[in-house]
């Protein structure tokens, strides 16, 4: 693709990414000592709007058109990119997330060590980088799956990564968002011992019940204003509750007395997507107000609310809400894939690392999952 853009690799629109332009600029600066910090990355990116106005792509039947998915938090994995690097513009990516970063995130993806890229504020940037790389990689092997996308939405961390990819954001202002929203995130889990508990439950579960009880329990262990709520909607009956690590805990111990077939801690260090997370809330805010948000050139659909976002000037507002508001990946699904019987699916590719979207995919839409299509970021072609 040589000087092409991410947003142009991805969906043909021939519009040249400002931030991806600046970060080519960059990676050249650098090699010649002269890029100083991060305002030199994004000053001079402005581009007109006139050229971004194109006419209307034709309509799509189903069978001929995709779905992409970013992942998030917990998908990381050693080794992650490796697969990545003979395509165009990958290393770019990655050098330009140095100078944002200051360490070295091709080295950290590529050989760990494990506990420092698993930390909150290593990983959210791994994913996002690692993920948007893949679609250089889809963009080789299935040049029309780009062209024919319709629909991005990202889980979490991977909403900003669905955001760059439909060209409402650009990918080093993205990325310094990211960065400092898992410094905020990171900070905000250091304060108060919690974490995140992935349970399934049956038509007997009650959650209201589950977290009045949870809370109650911490209470008679002195933690004033106790956190036990839903972090995640994965699919029927598969949820993610996040809190006070007292009140997981008794949700573990008593697993069965509110008919939960499954209650596992998740190896995070925080309450993710709930009100102990609101000290994140004020920087993520404040850097989302520097940023220059576009109107999607596909459809994208929202943690918050489970639509699609309408109106460009909404978009950094619902994702500072993001960090205290549980995610709404099953009703994304539904919005997305729910049509009438005997209408085609689209074809769905998740921008590694990882299977995790497919399998939620799986739980929620047995004949949408038939299409869909992981692209590994580990093993090269």
């Amino acid at each position: 693709m040589g000087s092409s853009s991410l947003l142009r690799s991805c969906l043909h629109r021939g519009v040249l990414c400002r931030g991806h332009q600046a970060a080519q600029r960059w990676a050249s600066d650098s090699a010649t000592g002269s890029v100083k910090d991060i305002a030199s990355l994004l000053e001079g990116a402005e581009v007109d709007r006139e050229e971004v106005v194109e006419k209307p792509p034709p309509t799509r039947l189903p069978s001929d058109s995709t779905v992409v998915l970013f992942p998030g938090q917990g998908s990381q994995q050693v080794g992650m990119a490796r697969g990545l690097l003979r395509y165009a513009n990958v290393r770019a990516m990655f050098l330009t997330a140095q100078k944002v970063l200051g360490y070295d995130l091709l080295e950290l993806c590529l050989k760990g060590p494990p506990e420092v890229l698993h930390k909150t504020v290593h990983c959210q940037p791994a994913v996002f980088v690692t993920s948007l790389a893949a679609a250089e990689k889809l963009n080789h092997q299935v040049p029309k799956a780009l062209e024919n996308c319709v629909v991005t939405a990202g889980f979490s961390v991977g909403e900003y990564a669905a955001l760059v990819f439909a060209g409402a954001l650009d990918f080093a202002e993205a990325l310094h968002a990211v960065k400092i929203r898992a410094e905020a995130m990171q900070e905000a889990s250091d304060a108060v011992p919690s974490g995140m508990l992935s349970v399934v439950g049956t038509a007997k579960t009650r959650y209201h019940l589950v977290f009045a009880e949870a809370e109650e329990h911490c209470r008679t262990l002195g933690i004033a204003n106790p956190v036990c709520k839903v972090a995640n909607y994965l699919f029927p009956d598969g949820r993610v509750i996040a809190g006070h690590i007292e009140a997981l805990q008794f949700l573990q111990k008593n697993a069965k007395k509110f008919s939960l077939t499954r209650a596992k801690l998740l190896p995070v260090s925080g309450a993710f997507h709930t009100p102990l997370m609101e000290s994140a809330v004020e920087p993520v805010q404040n850097v989302l107000r520097t940023l220059s948000f576009k109107q999607p050139l596909v459809n994208v659909y929202c943690n918050v609310d489970g639509k699609r976002y309408r109106d460009a000037s909404s978009i950094d507002k619902l994702l500072a809400k993001q960090l205290v508001s549980p995610v709404k990946w099953e009703q994304v699904m539904h919005a997305i894939y729910e049509r009438r019987p005997g209408t085609d699916f689209p074809l769905t590719f998740e921008m590694g690392p990882g299977f995790q979207l497919g399998t939620i995919l799986r739980l929620c839409n047995l004949k949408a999952w038939r299409l869909y299509k992981n692209i590994d970021v580990f093993e090269s072609d």
